[in-house]
């Protein structure tokens, strides 16, 4: 059906119908939200547009699935969230696809100007635009239909231009409902062009950092999400395997080249990390994740090159001896046509130390993965998810939670692409249902969620969602009935539970049933193998309340050491 209700009159159309007039003229097939006043309408007409509409039940989980669709696609997902509480729902999601640089809009409505300006107290009154600034890259309001088609396009660029990022925009009731001529409605609206446009680095660039690796000794390439978000896989690989120098995939760039590949040195993080002379950043920076690149964990004599297209991150944290600014596949392209006359290498004794490594801490993770407990802990029972998934290759893995995250990670291998999808930069909980949603949506493929009990929490009844929309996700909760671990006390003698302690025995897989999804409880290895395998073949919406022992699990994972302690007694 036309945009243009049978209601209008002749010849005029109205804010709400060019909004998604221009969504639809820039590509925008999919909208994540949660309705209400004043974006109701806009849905619908969305819908009927053509739109495919998610409505969830939280905004945070719309904004995570509108960033993870933007991750995996390289256009903007769009989120739509109702005025004040729900823009404030959907803000955490936005500053997470910031920080993230995945791209992504959220399009909130408003209260009109003028009642907010003078602070009159207007239904949800809220001054959105100026309180989104500091969360996103930028944050734009229309006040009349004539500027969507201008606001919409600058939002684009600013969301897919040089570090992508979210954008924030300001839609207010009143432009909603005004009216304008049909014929320069429709003239208005047009796309961007090359609003991510090539940045192809300096041959200076490149060739310094050629120079700077083939006199490396013991080299050493770190993919962060960034390689695995510019889609320049073959190239990639190319450059790795002819180069041979041995590579630690950051999480979310796990897959690029498989997990199993003999240069991948992720096993061996602590001996590259710090033996490694110099030091190839692809994607990749230098923060926490990588402990800034100093400390103990680090050779302080190290040196580095950084492939990124922000300058400004650049000397971040350390010095880089060869800054290549440019997009990641321009970058990778130059570095292959320009690597030969410097004959780069990686000489056997370096990856033969590697090798040493891997296989030592394989054998020890081997002895963790096969030994058998009642009740089940996160190594056998990841073990089994493991051995199922070896199977089922192109399933998405969508991770949170803490030891869940940490241990999943590192035990279950990735064979593709952006097929690992996990808290990211911030370590933010509360993406699972979210992310699982928006790549079920985007691929048409098969989504395994592996959840703490504790992060289930944050967007647990999106499983409703799951459900409603018939998607092909499965969700596995890690239940130890606490927050890091279950077996906390009350320090106090009082009957309030510890602060980490959550519902003993809970049945997570019931929430599921109430929606019309398949329940699995796995007490036992050999159970969650069946359920898994029996979620899997039926494509249903799926949980699996996954029992393990409340003892195991270690306060914020792999980073306890970020958690502060007392020092009074």
């Amino acid at each position: 059906m036309d945009s243009i209700t049978d209601n209008h009159n002749a010849g005029l159309t109205d804010g709400m119908h060019l909004m998604v007039d221009a969504l639809k003229a820039n590509g925008v097939k999919t909208i994540y939200g949660v309705v209400g006043i004043p974006v109701t309408d806009l849905a619908r007409h969305a819908q009927a547009s053509g739109i495919r509409y998610i409505g969830f039940r939280h905004e945070q989980s719309a904004g995570h699935a509108a960033a993870i669709t933007g991750f995996l696609t390289k256009k903007p997902g769009v989120c739509l969230t109702v005025s004040a509480p729900g823009f404030l729902n959907g803000l955490v999601a936005l500053a997470e696809a910031t920080v993230n640089g995945f791209p992504m809009i959220q399009i909130s409505g408003s209260s009109n100007r003028n009642i907010i300006d003078l602070q009159q107290g207007d239904y949800e009154g809220l001054d959105q635009m100026n309180i989104a600034k500091p969360f996103c890259k930028a944050a734009y309001r229309i006040n009349r239909p004539e500027d969507i088609a201008i606001g919409l396009a600058r939002a684009i660029r600013a969301s897919l231009s040089g570090r992508p990022g979210g954008v924030y925009l300001d839609i207010t009731t009143e432009m909603l409902s005004m009216t304008m001529d049909m014929a320069e409605a429709q003239a208005s609206i047009f796309t961007p062009i090359d609003p991510s446009p090539v940045l192809s680095p300096s041959s200076t660039s490149v060739n310094r950092a050629l120079k700077l690796l083939s006199n490396a000794r013991k080299p050493l390439i770190i993919l962060g999400k960034g390689a695995a978000y510019a889609q320049a896989d073959e190239a990639i690989k190319e450059f790795i395997e002819k180069s041979g120098i041995p590579y630690l995939p950051m999480s979310m760039a796990k897959g690029l080249l498989p997990d199993n590949h003999p240069q991948c040195a992720a096993s061996a993080r602590s001996l590259v990390l710090g033996q490694a002379d110099v030091v190839m950043l692809i994607g990749a920076r230098l923060n926490w994740l990588l402990n800034h690149g100093k400390g103990k964990k680090w050779n302080p004599d190290a040196k580095f090159i950084q492939l990124d297209i922000c300058a400004e991150e650049m000397d971040s944290n350390r010095p880089i001896d060869a800054p290549v600014v440019g997009d990641i596949a321009s970058s990778i392209d130059k570095m292959i046509c320009k690597m030969e006359p410097f004959e780069i290498s990686c000489s056997q004794e370096w990856r033969k130390m590697i090798d040493e490594v891997k296989k030592v801490n394989a054998d020890k993770m081997r002895i963790k993965l096969n030994k058998p407990t009642s009740p089940m802990n996160y190594f056998n029972a990841l073990k089994v998810i493991s051995d199922v998934m070896s199977s089922h290759k192109d399933v998405y893995i969508v991770n949170e939670g803490a030891n869940t995250l940490d241990n999943t990670r590192n035990i279950i291998n990735m064979y593709h692409p952006r097929l690992r999808l996990d808290t990211g930069t911030w370590g933010v909980m509360g993406i699972g249902m979210g992310y699982s949603i928006g790549a079920a949506v985007t691929s048409g493929k098969q989504v395994l969620a592996i959840e703490g009990d504790s992060a289930f929490g944050f967007s647990g009844m999106d499983i409703e969602t799951i459900c409603r929309y018939k998607l092909p996700v499965t969700v596995i909760v890690f239940n130890n009935d606490g927050i890091y671990r279950g077996d906390g006390v009350n320090q106090g003698g009082g009957a309030d539970p510890s602060p980490t302690s959550l519902t003993s025995g809970a049945r997570y897989d019931r929430m599921i049933e109430a929606f019309g999804g398949m329940a699995f409880n796995a007490t036992k290895t050999v159970e969650l193998e069946e359920a898994l395998c029996a979620a899997l073949a039926s494509k249903r919406p799926t949980l699996v309340n996954c029992v393990i022992d409340p003892s195991v699990g270690i306060e914020s994972g792999h980073i306890g050491n970020l958690n502060p302690h007392s020092s009074i007694k």
